[in-house]
This record gives C-alpha cells, sequence and structure tokens, in this order.
C-alpha cells in the first residue's frame, strides 16, 4: 500500500499480521458463542428484501 491505495491483497495481508500478534477479537470469538444471539438480533434488525 506504498502509493496510498490498498492493494489486491493488503486486507488478508493486514488480518494475517493481526493473527500472528494475537487478536483479541479472535480470542473472544474462541471464548463467546455469538450465534446464540442470532435470533434475538434477526427479530430486533430488520433488513430490506432489495438490498
Amino acid at each position: 500500500m506504498a502509493s496510498g491505495v490498498p492493494g489486491f491483497f493488503d486486507f488478508d495481508e493486514r488480518l494475517a499480521e493481526l493473527s500472528a500478534k494475537g487478536d483479541d477479537l479472535e480470542r473472544l470469538k474462541s471464548v463467546v458463542d455469538f450465534e446464540m444471539f442470532r435470533p434475538a438480533l434477526a427479530a430486533a434488525v430488520r433488513r430490506s428484501t432489495w438490498c
């Protein structure tokens, strides 16, 4: 990303760097089952049918 414009693989490389350093969100995901919140969130948040 030397030119200031993200390259094709910059996002994937950044995620790999975070994982290698011990990403806090990955650790949290391994402890908390976020799928248990899906039904409540699906009921509370409407999704547009045209998107």
